[in-house]
C-alpha cells in the first residue's frame, strides 16, 4: 500500500497527545519503583498485595460512584450480568500479573527481569491481532522494532554500569516473570477491548471492585501475620499512600490511551520507565549518565513516532466475545473513525469528548428495549 506522506503533519498533534499521555505513564511507572526501593529501605519484609490492595480500593471507591451516577445502576447491572466473567478475568490476570512480576525479582538477576519483561510486548501484538482484528502494517511492525533496540540498550548501559544483581533461584523467578509478563499482556489487552465498549470509568471501577476481592484474599491468605508483626513508621505509611496515589494516575489514564491508541502504542511507551528511572537514581544516588542512555530514549521514542505516523486502519468490527454479541444500554457501538454511545431511555444521551477519549461529538442512538432483551 501507498504511503501518504501528509499523514505526518494531520497526525502529530494527536500524536504528541498520546505521546505526553504514555510518557507520564512510563513516570508514573518509574515512580511505583522508586517508592518501592525506598520502602524496602524501611521494612525489612515486602508486602506486594497489600501495596495493590490499596490501588484497587481506591479506584473502586472514586469511579464506583461515579459509574452508579453517570450511566444509572440499572444500566451498571445489566452490562455486569452479563459480562461479569471478562472483568473477573481482567481484574484477575492484573492482580497476579502485580504479584508474580514483583516476586520474580527476589529471585532471577535484573538482566534476566528486564529481558524477559519486554515478552508482554508480542503477547499483545498477537492478543490484538486476533481481539480487535487489528492488521498491523509493516511501518508498525518496524516500530517495535526499534523500541525494542532502544530497550537494548537501556539494558546494555545498566549492564556496563554494574547494575546486575545474582539470581537467587534463576529458573524459578524467569517463570514467575514470564508468567507476570503474560498476565499484563492478557489484561491490557483485555481492557482496551473493554473501554472500546463501554466508558472507561465503569470499566475501571469493575476492575478496582474484583481487584479489591481478589487480591484481598490473597493478601488475607499470604501476608496477614506480616501485617500484624510490621511495625508502621510513618515513613512506611508515606510510601505506601504515596505508591497508592501514583498508581492510582496509572489505572486512570491507562484506559484513555488504550482508546485513543492501543495497548500496544502503551507498552511501547513504559519503555522509556528505565530511563527515567536513570534520572532519579542521578539525584537520588548520584548515577552517570551515559550517552548510551540518552540514544536508548532517543530511539524508542523515534519508534513510537514511525509505529504512529501510518496508523493501521480501524477495524469494522471487533471479535464478537460471548457477552458483547447483543447490544446493552451504555454500550459503546464502534464504527470507522466515530464512536456511538448507545444508551436507553433511562440514561442521559448526552456524553463528552472526556468520557470516551474522542474529540468529536456525536449523536447518541437510543435502543429499544426489545433490542436489549438476554
Amino acid at each position: 500500500m501507498a504511503f501518504r506522506f501528509d499523514n505526518i503533519f494531520t497526525n502529530w498533534r494527536h500524536f504528541v497527545v498520546i505521546l505526553v499521555i504514555g510518557q507520564i505513564l512510563s513516570l508514573c511507572i518509574t515512580s511505583t519503583s522508586v517508592i518501592s526501593n525506598k520502602l524496602a529501605e524501611y521494612q525489612t519484609v515486602t508486602v506486594p498485595n497489600f501495596q495493590s490492595f490499596l490501588v484497587y480500593a481506591l479506584l473502586l471507591i472514586v469511579y464506583m460512584p461515579l459509574a452508579l451516577v453517570r450511566l444509572g445502576p440499572q444500566v451498571v447491572w445489566q452490562n455486569i450480568k452479563r459480562r461479569f466473567y471478562w472483568y473477573i478475568l481482567m481484574a484477575a490476570v492484573d492482580v497476579e500479573g502485580n504479584y508474580f512480576v514483583i516476586k520474580a525479582y527476589s529471585y532471577t538477576s535484573l538482566l534476566s527481569c528486564m529481558l524477559l519483561d519486554t515478552w508482554t510486548l508480542p503477547c499483545v501484538v498477537v492478543l490484538t491481532y486476533f481481539l480487535m482484528k487489528i492488521r498491523y502494517r509493516w511501518t508498525q511492525i518496524l516500530g517495535v522494532l526499534v523500541c525494542l533496540g532502544g530497550m537494548g540498550l537501556l539494558i546494555k548501559g545498566d549492564m556496563d554500569a554494574g547494575k546486575n544483581y545474582e539470581a537467587v533461584d534463576a529458573v524459578k523467578g524467569d517463570i514467575f516473570m514470564l508468567i507476570g509478563a503474560t498476565c499484563y499482556a492478557v489484561s491490557n489487552t483485555l481492557e482496551e477491548f473493554l473501554v472500546r465498549h463501554r466508558p472507561q470509568y465503569e470499566t475501571v471501577a469493575w476492575l478496582g471492585f474484583f481487584g479489591t476481592l481478589i487480591n484481598g484474599v490473597q493478601m488475607g491468605i499470604i501476608e496477614h501475620k506480616t501485617l500484624q508483626d510490621m511495625a508502621w513508621t510513618k515513613e512506611i505509611v508515606g510510601c505506601t499512600v504515596g505508591f497508592g496515589l501514583v498508581m492510582f494516575v496509572l489505572y486512570t489514564l491507562a484506559p484513555f490511551l488504550f482508546r485513543m491508541s492501543s495497548s500496544t502504542f502503551y507498552n511501547l511507551s513504559i519503555m522509556t520507565s528505565d530511563f527515567y528511572g536513570l534520572i532519579f537514581a542521578k539525584y537520588m544516588f548520584h548515577d552517570q549518565i551515559t550517552p548510551i542512555y540518552a540514544g536508548a530514549f532517543t530511539m524508542i521514542v523515534v519508534g513510537l513516532f514511525v509505529y504512529h505516523v501510518f496508523p493501521y486502519k480501524s477495524p469494522d468490527r471487533m471479535a464478537r466475545l460471548p457477552g458483547f454479541r447483543t447490544r446493552l444500554p451504555g454500550d459503546i457501538e464502534l464504527t470507522p473513525g466515530t464512536h456511538r454511545m448507545l444508551a436507553s431511555s433511562s440514561i442521559s444521551s448526552r456524553r463528552s469528548s472526556a468520557d470516551y477519549g474522542s474529540t468529536k461529538s456525536t449523536r447518541s442512538v437510543i435502543i429499544e428495549p426489545d433490542e436489549t432483551q438476554v
